[in-house]
């Protein structure tokens, strides 16, 4: 058995793990694949180092099959494929008593807070498993936790046919908003500098603008009759994404903030004001997400073969990060996990 364990200071160790059998309410799982997303990368890059406990196993996207079932737990049978929804509440908060305890404010985020899906064999809550047709394709499987991810945040910015949508970046979770908005029938328009990541926008039929090459206000208004964007999804957190989104929403539009803020931005609320805009921050998911996501999956409503790029040996964690580091011109990358 083994795992990924992060150690610190953009240490990252392929090592044998310990196998944990499932207590009460738990299921152990084999996980077959893992997907890297941002979020493991800030964590490579220590940004998350006041939350990690290293050495501390990576990784929260994932899809695998039942290995073996704690007492208490019904439902499931080993082989059940499976995904996981890597979030624990604490059910006491103001938030879990609201009703939102997927945004707890002690939330245990696997892979962040707790040991990941980056090992071959993991136990999990089985509260947190999301079962998956029998005859799902396994890699594609791996991609329903930022699809589930995707469809909160179109859901959240209540989009609706034939809307001006914007989505500024087209990262894996940019990539996927636009593609869900326009799967619902809104008019959709994806601001990407990186030509690589452009140009993949492109293939699989998006819209795409170089806000370094074009002045991205004026092309929306003209795309709009100067009315501007229904709704614009921020999903790069970067200061340039931010002091640009209030420039492209109209009169009680929508900005749906999407991307990680690693530090404050600069925001025109001036423009927010005098055109009421309606901001809203949207993290995580829900379950209702994730069988949304589970049903886009089967029904192969992405091109998702276009959008994972490669899959590869979890011993390669370590040299992917330092190629995602260099600029890499890759998507989304898989890591095999086990057979």
């Amino acid at each position: 058995m083994k795992g990924a364990f992060y150690e610190g200071n953009k240490r990252v160790r392929v090592a044998e793990t310990q196998l944990q059998p499932p207590g009460p309410g738990q299921v152990r799982l084999k996980v077959v694949y893992g997907g890297i997303c941002g979020t493991d990368y800030h964590v490579y890059l220590g940004h998350m180092d006041h939350r990690v406990k290293a050495p501390q196993v990576m990784g929260h996207e994932m899809s695998g099959e039942v290995a073996e079932i704690g007492e208490g737990v019904p439902g499931f049978k080993v082989g059940d494929k499976i995904v996981v929804r890597p979030l624990e509440s604490c059910q006491q908060c103001p938030a879990c008593r609201a009703g939102h305890s997927y945004i707890c404010h002690r939330l245990n985020v696997f892979g962040v807070d707790s040991h990941g899906a980056f090992q071959d064999t993991w136990t999990v809550p089985a509260h947190t498993l999301h079962h998956l047709p029998d005859n799902i394709d396994m890699r594609e499987a791996a991609m329903i936790e930022p699809i589930a991810v995707a469809s909160h945040d179109v859901r959240l910015g209540q989009v609706t046919e034939k809307e001006y949508v914007v989505v500024l970046g087209a990262g894996p979770i940019g990539m996927l908003v636009a593609l869900l908005a326009k799967l619902k029938g809104a008019r959709v328009l994806i601001a990407e500098v990186n030509k690589f990541r452009g140009n993949l926008a492109r293939e699989v039929g998006l819209n795409v603008v170089n806000p370094q090459e074009t002045d991205l206000s004026k092309y929306v208004a003209e795309q709009t009759g100067t009315a501007a964007a229904d709704a614009v999804f921020e999903v790069t957190g970067s200061a340039a994404g931010a002091e640009m989104m209030t420039g492209l929403v109209r009169t009680r539009g929508r900005i749906v903030i999407v991307g990680i803020f690693a530090e404050p931005a600069m925001v025109n609320l001036r423009q927010v004001m005098m055109r009421e805009i309606h901001m809203l921050g949207v993290r995580m998911y829900q379950p209702e997400d994730f069988e949304a996501a589970i049903s886009l999956v089967t029904a192969k409503a992405f091109p998702l073969d276009r959008l994972i790029s490669d899959v590869r040996p979890l011993e390669q964690l370590p040299a992917t990060f330092e190629e995602i580091g260099r600029g890499a011109n890759f998507l989304k990358i898989l890591l095999k996990c086990g057979d």
